[in-house]
């Protein structure tokens, strides 16, 4: 994958962590965050194979599929955050 390629598919990332914090402000529970961010990046990668011309995929289930593992990534990102943001506060300097 190339270097360009690779900004792609961390754009998507990057925008479905954007759009699932918009979602954390809403009334919705926070158990449908993975679901919707998956599906969400699914979407995005379709649109980014036929916006982006670097974006790494040759059909649309490769799309959907890159876009899918970015929308779960962006979840990841989050738990992690979250899981180090809880551990330096229990930590008593």
């Amino acid at each position: 994958m190339q270097l360009m390629g690779l900004t792609c598919v961390a754009s998507i990332t990057v925008m479905v962590y954007l759009i699932a914090c918009l979602i954390r402000a809403t009334p919705l529970q926070n158990k449908w965050l993975p679901v919707i961010c998956g599906l969400l990046g699914g979407v995005l990668g379709v649109v980014a194979k036929f916006v982006m011309p670097q974006f790494p995929a040759k059909d649309v289930f490769d799309a959907v599929a890159i876009g899918i593992v970015s929308g779960f990534a962006a979840t990841g990102v989050n738990q992690a955050f979250r899981e180090l943001i809880g551990k330096m506060r229990s930590i008593k300097v």
